[in-house]
């Protein structure tokens, strides 16, 4: 059955193909459209398929022509439209358009001149020195082109956290519900919530396998079975790929531990059984410190342990280890010295500073955005609307006349309520480190925070130097989506996160963790290096209507793989203390 995030995908490719063939004002609606189902809070497919169509009446930015793109693309599987535009332009526009600095109109000027339609095609022209020859194209351009192709390859190959697991969580609850199964998790990297993932990866303990299996290929919401058995069975749910493992109940834990990784993680710990005369393995964990080896070398031992994960550690004299910090960046020397952070959790975010409305590129009103972050029973909530600037979305930004009237409305709103709304902007940070606003804009305003958007290309010497002229401007007080990426899309910035988090400690400006599944700007490493130099981090969701907000789901786990406390974290601060953070 078609996801949400799926038929964004198919109109996102509809607006990037239209954009290639020079069409105007038609993409810009089907990317608002896209936006809008990816965000919808309800399975779209689920309420057409039972002809219930006034879901897409509820869905901003979907007219009647694109309710029955929907409707035929829930049916079929395709749309004819789409189909025709594929045609038209056979390019693999998604892939093309993950190279930094290509978009869909070079995508299309790149075909029409030297017929290139997929990735291939784009390296061999690159190499052969091709595109420097086509009109606007330089050797700097092809340079790039050629450089970023391994980038495009990878990501290629991967889905969103948010898109993973959400379906992650469908199928947990499926399978909870079975008579037969005892427990079920996720595993994997679904389950230490990397910002992307290759497939999903289920666990279940059941004395009933052949029984689960069966029902797990009969589920629903299945597209096609790949392969099933008595012990493993994989099956495709829209476009990710779900593949599921039964064990006995009292493997459930060790299982859990194993599959759950991360490689190096489970390497580093093995070996650090093995000095102390333990063996670990899917099956459980054996004490092999007093048992001669047998005829092929090996000891089996006595298993101590595997029924529940905590166990596994535990038979090392270890605490349980987060899945969020199995990397193998010192969470095992961590935990044998007693070190291992108190990590945040969602309960602990008391608001939101970096959030937008109708008054930019929001989707909403003041109110409606304040009336979300009241019943999300936060003590605080910021509105921060782009402020004019480079690389910003439409030309959407506001003047400094805009911002004063946005600030008194937004004070208005304030006195009304009994959350404590800020007014705050996003002010775009210029190729030099700028941010551009004028002093009565800046002391009118109770948050400042300032997101690179365009000159993403710089190296890495550069962009460094830039973000720090940012964190150290006493204006600004976050740092938004610092390098500015958008996953499996661009890379964005490349800096040095621990100088980046020196600068931002010494002038009491916070990071952005950026919760939009699509940014998690920063990420896990760079939220630890950041921290490890005593740098502040704000987790803000970028929200755009009201369901984004429950992006900071997304935001607070890439901290805790950043391994984040609370009082890390300045928006799970009281409000006085927030208050005396701000500048």
């Amino acid at each position: 059955m078609a996801t949400n995030a799926e038929i964004a995908g198919r109109f996102e490719e509809f607006a990037d193909l239209l954009e290639a063939d020079d069409v105007e004002y038609k993409p810009r609606a089907y990317r608002r459209a896209a936006e809008n189902i990816r965000a919808h809070p309800t399975p779209i497919a689920d309420r057409v398929e039972e002809d219930d169509h006034d879901v897409l009446a509820e869905i901003e930015g979907v007219g009647d022509a694109i309710s029955a793109k929907i409707v035929e693309y829930v049916e079929t599987g395709s749309i004819d439209e789409l189909e025709e535009l594929r045609a038209e332009l056979p390019i693999e526009i998604a892939d093309i358009t993950r190279i930094e600095g290509v978009g869909p109109k070079t995508a299309g000027k790149l075909y029409r001149e030297l017929d290139i339609e997929t990735l291939d095609d784009l390296e061999a022209a690159a190499e052969a020195g091709d595109i420097r020859s086509v009109s606007g194209f330089g050797p700097k351009t092809e340079a790039n082109i050629r450089e970023n192709i391994a980038f495009a390859r990878e990501v290629g190959q991967r889905h969103l956290l948010g898109e993973g697991r959400p379906l992650a969580d469908d199928v947990i609850d499926f399978l909870a519900g079975l008579d037969a199964v005892e427990r079920c998790e996720v595993a994997g990297s679904i389950r230490r919530w990397r910002e992307t993932i290759g497939d999903i990866d289920v666990l279940v303990g059941t004395d009933a396998g052949d029984d689960v299996v069966e029902s797990f290929v009969d589920w629903g919401s299945v597209d096609s079975e790949i392969e099933s058995g008595p012990e493993k069975a994989s099956v495709r749910v829209g476009e990710i790929r779900v593949d599921l493992r039964v064990v006995v109940p009292e493997e459930f834990g060790s299982a859990l531990q194993y599959f759950t990784g991360s490689k190096d993680h489970n390497v580093r710990l093995r070996n650090y059984a093995i000095s102390r005369g333990m063996k670990l393995n899917e099956y459980g964990a054996f004490d092999v410190s007093s048992l001669p080896a047998d005829e092929e070398g090996r000891r089996v031992g006595e298993r101590v342990a595997g029924e529940t994960e905590a166990e596994m550690y535990e038979a090392l004299e270890l605490p349980w280890i987060p899945p969020e910090l199995r990397e193998d960046r010192g969470e095992i020397e961590a935990a044998e010295s007693g070190d291992l952070p108190e990590l945040l959790t969602r309960e602990d975010v008391r608001g939101d500073v970096h959030t937008h409305t109708e008054w930019s590129d929001g989707q909403t009103s003041i109110e409606e955005m304040v009336d979300a972050a009241e019943a999300m029973g936060y003590d605080y909530y910021g509105v921060a609307d782009h402020a004019e600037g480079p690389g910003v979305v439409g030309g959407m930004g506001l003047s400094d006349t805009e911002i004063l009237e946005q600030v008194e409305a937004i004070r208005e709103v304030d006195a009304a309520r009994e959350i404590t709304v800020f007014a705050g902007i996003e002010a775009n940070i210029d190729a030099s480190g700028r941010i551009g606003l004028s002093d009565a804009v800046i002391d009118a305003l109770d948050v400042i925070v300032a997101s690179p958007h365009s000159g993403l290309d710089q190296d890495a010497e550069t962009a460094t130097s830039r973000l720090l002229r940012a964190v150290e401007d006493p204006a600004v007080d976050v740092l938004g989506h610092p390098s500015g990426r958008l996953i499996n899309e661009r890379s964005g910035l490349e800096f040095d996160a621990t100088e980046l988090g020196r600068a931002a400690a010494d002038h009491d400006t916070a990071l952005e963790v950026n919760s939009n599944p699509r940014r998690l700007d920063l990420w896990g490493s760079a939220v630890q290096a950041a921290i490890d130099e005593g740098a502040s981090i704000a987790i803000d969701t970028d929200a755009h209507r009201p369901s984004t907000l429950e992006y900071m789901r997304w935001g607070v786990h890439t901290a805790r793989r950043g391994w984040a406390e609370p009082d890390d974290v300045i928006n799970a601060r009281t409000l006085e203390e927030l208050r005396a953070f701000l500048h």
